[in-house]
């Protein structure tokens, strides 16, 4: 049966190098709106170069991306940065927190740059940082946070504005296991509750373990895909 879910990011063809080293080889993925799907391999297979393409942030120079309906080779990078803050949560690794502003600016702000009221924002921030454990640390500067705090916070910036597609690089790679299983029932809840599309980059069997469907890199190109459920 023809899964009737909304194609959300397509990939086709993808290639892209840094200097001499090839990070991906022609690389095709497909992914739905209510799906999650873990991208796993070896390190240097690829698998943050092909997030990093999928939402915009890497031009790849070979094949095409669209991302929620769009072409991204002939968005300027304005239009990508609005296309990712309304209707896209991005995890890097490490958090990638702003240094100069407290936790919960930090994940009040993409609300904060759409325009939304200072008040409210901050209001929906705190309620995601109580969901990521993080209640006790919205006054901080992300220097003083740890680094599974710092990606639990980024988690939380990534889903307040309730994102049509979630890209997450190693979400729990800095925390421990009852923490990791909480950020991970955050993000398989976007997609099930809240019908986004989700792309987990991990190298955890476990983490992979929580998607729908599993595609494995290695050199560059997809070695397998596996259906999980």
């Amino acid at each position: 049966m023809t899964d009737p879910s909304p194609l959300v990011v397509e990939l086709t063809g993808v290639k892209h190098s840094y200097r001499r080293t090839v990070a991906l080889r022609g690389v095709s993925l497909a992914v739905r709106a209510h799906e999650v799907v873990a991208v796993t391999g070896p390190s240097g297979c690829g698998k943050s170069t092909l997030l990093h393409a999928a939402a915009g942030i890497v031009r790849p120079q070979g094949g095409t991306v669209q991302l929620l309906g769009h072409d991204l080779a002939v968005l300027d990078e304005t239009a990508r940065t609005l296309l990712r803050r309304r209707r896209v949560g991005i995890v890097l690794q490490f958090g990638q927190l702003v240094p100069d502003l407290s936790v919960l600016d930090n994940v009040a702000l993409p609300l904060l740059l759409e325009g939304h009221d200072r008040e409210a924002a901050q209001t929906a921030a705190a309620e995601w940082l109580a969901r990521t454990g993080l209640e006790d640390c919205a006054d901080v500067s992300p220097a003083e946070l740890s680094g599974g705090q710092a990606q639990r916070a980024a988690v939380a910036r990534a889903l307040v504005t309730g994102p049509a597609v979630v890209f997450a690089d190693e979400p729990t790679g800095s925390m421990d296991t009852v923490a990791g299983e909480l950020l991970l029932d955050l993000l398989v809840g976007a997609a099930r509750e809240r019908g986004a599309a989700v792309v987990l980059v991990t190298h955890d069997n476990l983490v992979a373990a929580r998607a729908d469907r599993e595609v494995r890199l290695r050199d560059g190109v997809v070695e397998a895909e596996a259906v999980l459920r």
